[in-house]
């Protein structure tokens, strides 16, 4: 099983069956799918379930994937890696209603810290659309520098669109985020019969 891991807010968990209607409902909108780089527009029901089909119980940590759920509120969205040769890139996104408030802040420091303490990678890889100047505030305070521009196919927005791409070592991340500093409302802890940090 995958690792769910728990900060003040928010449960981290593997994806789920359930979530199909959630991600479906959230992502069926321009102006979340269109911050992503491989999330059609319109976004279905069935795009949802073909994903989730997608989503193993075991994988590594460069492949793997948190549901993001938001006490008292159910998902939300979605947080994870996939692999790039040797490295990992991190990836996510927040349904709307729950953008700007620390949600997404919350959720990466706790992923990103589960990341480097169950690798020997010495850096995360991620970017987003030039336009996208929120996400890019959450790697900035995250730690992560940015490393040139490029291009990247959106396939919400149906065009290859400017990106910035961006990179985090560990080295960076420990000093800004180090194991006793959290953000503000937020502590990670696993929860009971998990993955032990």
């Amino acid at each position: 099983m995958n690792p769910t891991l728990l900060t003040e807010r928010l449960i981290l968990r593997p994806p789920q069956t359930g979530d199909a209607e959630p991600i479906a409902r959230y992502l069926n909108d321009l102006e979340v799918a269109g911050n992503l780089a491989r999330v059609p527009f319109p976004y279905h029901l069935s795009d949802a379930r073909a994903w989730l089909a997608t989503q193993q119980a075991r994988q590594a940590p460069n492949q793997t994937s948190f549901s993001i759920e938001l006490a008292g509120v159910g998902y939300v969205g979605h947080i994870g890696y996939q692999p790039s040769g040797k490295d990992a890139i991190i990836g996510y996104w927040l349904g709307k209603p729950h953008w700007g408030r620390g949600i997404m802040t919350e959720a990466a420091i706790a992923t990103v810290r589960w990341f480097f303490e169950r690798t020997a990678a010495k850096a995360i890889y991620s970017g987003v659309f030039h336009f996208n100047a929120a996400s890019l505030a959450i790697q900035h305070r995250l730690g992560f520098t940015e490393t040139g521009r490029s291009t990247l196919l959106c396939l919400a927005r149906g065009a290859e669109l400017e990106h910035i791409d961006t990179k985090l070592t560990r080295e960076r991340f420990q000093q800004g985020w180090p194991a006793g500093k959290r953000p503000a409302s937020a502590t990670d802890q696993v929860l009971e019969g998990t993955i032990k940090p």
